[in-house]
C-alpha cells in the first residue's frame, strides 16, 4: 500500500483481514426517520461494533500488519477514548500488549473500558499538551508501534470497510454522512463509497465548535483551530490529519455544521424512536439530516452511526 493514498483494492484487502473478528454491523431503517427528514435513510450502526465504535476497524486492521517481533514488544496509540479501546482490544486479540495516552478528561466510561481490555493508561493535559508529540516519544521511548487514530493508510483502510458493507446492503446511494474528526472514517469511507457508487455526495459533519476541517477545505490546506469545547469529545481536535485531509479534499463534496443541542436532539431521537444508545460524536451525522443542514436533501441517503461508548451517568446528563 501507498504512503500517500488508499484504494479501493487496499479497502477490499482490509475486509478480507478483519472478516470473522471485526463484526459486520446492521443497517437499519426506520419509516419514522424516513418521514421526518423526508429520505430514504440508511443507518450504518458502528454503535454495535466491538469496543463499541468503528474505530476497531481501522485498529485491528493496522496492528494485524505487524510483525510478530514488534507485536511481542507491544503498540501505543493517543486517543479521546475509541481509538483507545480499538487499539487496546486489537493487541489483546493479537497477544500483544497496549499502552494508551489518554486526556486527563477523558470519559470515565471510556478510559475504564480501556482499561479493562488490559492497556496501561499515560494521562497528559489536551488543552495544553501535544498529544502527537507526546505519543510519538512515548513510542520510541518503550519500543512500541505506534498506531496512530486516523492519520495512517493501514487504519484509513480499516475504517473504510464500514462503508464498503453499507453499500453492499443498501445499494447504490445519492449521499453518505460520516462524522468527520481526524478524518479517517470519512477518508476510508470516501475511496470506497465513490468507486463503489458513482456519483455519489460525501458529506462530512462536523460540531461547529470545531469545524477545523470545513475551515481547511475552504482555505485548501490544513488550518488549526484551539481544541474545542464540544460535547462530541471524539471530534474534539484542533486540525484534521496530513493523510487523510489530502483524501478528504479530493473526494469531500462539503462539510456541514451541527451544534451540540442539535446532537442532543439526534442521541434523544435515536434512543426513544430507533432504540439504539449513541455517544455524541456518534449522533453528529444523524443531527445534520435532522437538522436539515443538507441541501439539496439527497433520495436515499446512508449515515454513519460511528459509536456508543457513552456511560449512563454521562448519557442522562446529556439527555437533561
Amino acid at each position: 500500500m501507498s504512503e500517500a493514498t488508499v484504494t479501493l483494492d487496499d479497502v477490499q484487502d482490509a475486509a478480507a483481514r478483519i472478516k470473522g473478528v471485526v463484526h459486520r454491523t446492521p443497517v437499519l431503517r426506520s419509516r419514522t426517520l424516513d418521514a421526518l427528514v423526508g429520505a430514504e435513510v440508511h443507518l450504518k450502526c458502528e454503535n454495535f461494533q466491538r469496543a463499541g465504535a468503528f474505530k476497531f476497524r481501522g485498529a485491528y486492521h493496522a496492528v494485524s500488519r505487524l510483525a510478530p517481533e514488534q507485536l511481542a514488544r507491544g503498540v501505543a496509540a493517543y486517543s479521546s477514548g475509541n481509538h483507545a479501546q480499538a487499539v487496546a482490544l486489537a493487541a489483546r486479540e493479537l497477544g500483544s500488549r497496549a499502552v494508551i495516552l489518554m486526556p486527563e478528561d477523558a470519559p470515565r466510561s471510556k478510559r475504564d473500558a480501556t482499561e479493562g481490555y488490559g492497556a496501561e493508561i499515560v494521562t497528559y493535559d489536551r488543552y495544553t499538551g501535544d498529544r502527537t508529540a507526546l505519543g510519538a516519544r512515548l513510542a520510541a521511548e518503550r519500543g512500541l508501534a505506534l498506531i496512530p487514530p486516523y492519520d495512517h493508510p493501514h487504519v484509513i483502510a480499516g475504517q473504510g470497510t464500514a462503508a464498503l458493507e453499507l453499500i453492499e446492503a443498501a445499494g447504490p446511494l445519492d449521499a453518505l454522512l460520516t462524522p468527520v474528526g481526524g478524518g479517517g472514517l470519512m477518508a476510508g469511507s470516501a475511496v470506497a463509497a465513490t468507486a463503489l457508487s458513482p456519483g455519489i455526495r460525501m458529506i462530512g459533519v462536523e460540531p461547529a465548535a470545531g469545524d477545523d476541517t470545513a475551515r481547511s477545505l475552504a482555505a485548501g490546506e490544513r488550518v488549526r483551530v484551539p481544541v474545542p469545547r464540544t460535547i462530541a469529545d471524539g471530534q474534539a481536535l484542533p486540525e484534521p490529519g496530513e493523510l487523510t485531509f489530502e483524501i478528504n479534499r479530493r473526494l469531500l463534496d462539503s462539510v456541514v455544521l451541527v451544534s451540540d443541542d442539535e446532537i442532543r436532539a439526534a442521541m434523544r431521537l435515536a434512543f426513544e424512536r430507533l432504540k439504539i444508545v449513541t455517544e455524541p460524536s456518534g449522533a453528529s451525522a444523524l443531527a445534520a439530516l435532522l437538522a436539515g443542514a443538507v441541501e439539496p436533501l439527497p433520495r436515499r441517503v446512508g449515515v454513519v452511526i460511528s459509536g456508543g461508548n457513552v456511560g449512563l451517568d454521562r448519557f442522562l446528563e446529556l439527555m437533561g
